[in-house]
């Protein structure tokens, strides 16, 4: 492993380190530096790949050796990308399958932007052959394939950073920091978290034959196989649970992730979930339109809704966490939040996002950029680089990323079961429900192979 130094040149006395690096990235912070460039590979060269690729780009030196796709046309472009944006300017290396990527490059960073059934199988591969991984959330799509992941990640002594950079938002590093953690909320009983997105992709496109440079087989994996409908690439296979775990395995993740963190909550007591298609009939996906959860704690309640049909509860926070305390409330979201003290004649606080075009102008030419996620993925990806260099956990440490992850798909089947679910992590089963716990790892197609906890 190459032999890492920070530079901070504006290091900001007294402020934690988090709100230190978010602070310093608003107003010009140097980037990541290392005696050599680092090698990394990206498995999945889809939108959100590619972004997180760029972003570590922009903030360390490094040498992209190997790209992989399974879709060719996809993996070409990718290539053309990061040939423009590596300071090298050479084209890396292609590969179709993760495994001959990872036997025949020897890798310090892996990154991980592939759909959801694979996360698993790349993350637990890839820290087996040496490599630091940043994967995207959610990290499985059932629990233990998260626990098998904890497990590669501790065994083989790598950072795995998961892609919840809400943990990594300034102004929301700011609000914890400046109104929970000084206790402006007072005590907090409960939580609201809601996503109104029309985000659910729904249709009914024919079968139709797998073009040729789409390898429909490797991209199934160890899911189902569907017949061919279409390119899955983005909304199309979140639409289905054979892939993933729908909105609240995409959305409710991230807005669960940062109430734990913010409010320091480990696993939750008790889940359940209600929901099911209500208004959304008529189309092929299978995932829920509408649909509740309850994640419990000792004298607080954190509750989930979301809806992709009708109008949000308040537009101003269509995606976003609400926090009520005695003292105060707080709304959240990536793109601002709203401090109202219960006193009339308290202070209100609102802040926005931090953006960062000046910095970084080739964030305006970037096809489908969140330019108000950027300069969260950049300090997400300082922090990884980070625990690397000081052998610490990051800020979206794998354990974590598993606690939201698991926690969301439990709700997921209190849904299905009908019954409220506990789990015990020590123990890595459903208190009193045989049938549950038989949901908590899904069957792979032959000739995958359910990872093991126990044997990683």
């Amino acid at each position: 492993m190459n032999s890492f130094n920070i530079n901070r040149r504006r290091f900001i006395q007294g402020a934690t380190a988090s709100l230190a690096m978010s602070t310093l990235s608003a107003n010009g912070m140097d980037e990541f530096r290392a005696d050599e460039p680092l090698r990394v590979a990206l498995i999945g060269t889809g939108w959100y790949g590619k972004s997180d690729l760029f972003r570590l780009i922009q903030v360390a030196p490094v040498e992209v050796i190997a790209l992989c796709d399974v879709d060719k046309n996809q993996l070409d472009a990718a290539a053309r990308l990061v040939s423009t944006r590596q300071k090298s300017g050479k084209t890396p290396k292609l590969y179709s399958d993760y495994k001959k990527l990872l036997s025949e490059n020897k890798l310090d960073i892996v990154l991980i932007g592939s759909p959801d059934h694979w996360h698993a199988l790349m993350a637990i591969q890839a820290v087996k052959s040496g490599a630091h991984v940043y994967v995207q959330k959610p990290i499985s799509v059932d629990v233990l394939e998260g626990e098998a992941m904890v497990a590669a990640a501790r065994k083989y002594n790598k950072v795995v950073q998961v892609g919840t950079q809400r943990k990594s938002t300034p102004h929301l590093i700011e609000a914890k920091k400046n109104i929970i953690d000084k206790g402006l909320l007072g005590k907090i009983s409960h939580v609201e978290m809601c996503c109104y997105i029309h985000m659910r992709a729904n249709g009914n496109p024919p079968v139709s034959a797998v073009p040729d440079y789409l390898d429909y087989e490797m991209w199934t994996g160890p899911a189902p196989l569907r017949p061919y409908d279409g390119i899955p690439h983005l909304r199309w296979w979140r639409t289905f649970n054979e892939y993933g775990n729908g909105i609240v395995g995409d959305m409710c993740i991230h807005m669960f992730d940062t109430v734990r963190w913010m409010l320091q909550l480990g696993w939750p007591t008790k889940i359940s979930s209600q929901g099911g298609i209500y208004v959304q009939k008529e189309g092929k996906s299978n995932i829920s339109d509408t649909q509740s959860a309850v994640f419990e704690y000792p004298e607080l309640n954190c509750v989930w809704q979301h809806r992709t049909w009708g109008g949000a509860n308040n537009p101003e926070y269509p995606w976003s966490f609400t926090l009520y305390g005695d003292k105060g409330t707080l709304w959240a979201s990536t793109m601002k939040y709203d401090f109202t003290p219960q006193e009339k004649d308290g202070q209100k606080i609102h802040k926005d996002v931090i953006y960062e075009r000046e910095k970084y102008p080739e964030d305006l030419t970037e096809a489908s950029i969140e330019l108000n996620a950027a300069p969260a993925t950049r300090l997400h990806m300082l922090d990884f680089l980070s625990a690397i260099k000081n052998g610490t956990r990051p800020v979206a440490d794998i354990e974590q990323g598993h606690i939201s992850t698991a926690s969301c798909l439990l709700a997921n089947i209190s849904m299905q079961t009908g019954r409220p679910i506990v789990y015990d992590p020590v123990k890595r089963q459903i208190v009193g429900d045989a049938e549950a716990n038989g949901l908590l790892a899904r069957p792979y197609r032959s000739p995958w192979v359910h990872p093991d906890y126990k044997n990683v």
